[in-house]
């Protein structure tokens, strides 16, 4: 199929793109239960980046159960699929109640991204403010570094 003839069929292209038409929204009470939906990429012959940066991200101590604050930028250069962004928020949104460390924060959104996309490099920062005086910085690459 050409790019032409995929642009012109968006039934076909968006079909399983289930929270981005749905008008009603539903929030998942973890991200293991949150769906992460992907849409055909139409540029999968170049490389190029995408980022998302999602600066008022919120999980949970595994320990204290008291809420940490930061912000997750997620870089990948997409092969044949790329992330739905409503999809993304949904998604980031059900760690507002999961108990995790930061690196397992990360991890975990990277994993999630590898798998329902499979890109050809990717990249998760978690920047998250100090408790206890102590600022924590996540970085996890899947492939090479991305460079610009």
């Amino acid at each position: 199929m050409t790019k032409k003839s995929i642009k012109s069929d968006k039934n076909q292209r968006f079909s399983a793109l289930t929270l981005l038409k749905s008008s009603h929204t539903a929030y998942a009470e973890s991200p293991d239960k949150a769906d992460l939906e992907t849409f055909d990429n139409l540029y999968a012959d170049r490389d190029y980046i995408i980022t998302f940066d999602c600066p008022e991200f919120t999980s949970l101590c595994p320990v204290t159960g008291q809420p940490d604050f930061g912000a997750i930028t997620i870089r990948y250069v997409p092969d044949k699929k790329c992330v739905e962004s409503k999809s993304l928020k949904l998604y980031l949104f059900a760690f507002r109640n999961h108990n995790s460390f930061h690196e397992e924060v990360v991890n975990t959104i990277l994993d999630k991204v590898v798998a329902v996309c499979k890109p050809r490099k990717a990249e998760v920062v978690g920047i998250f403010r100090p408790r206890g005086g102590i600022a924590i910085h996540v970085k996890a690459i899947h492939g090479d570094k991305i460079n610009e």
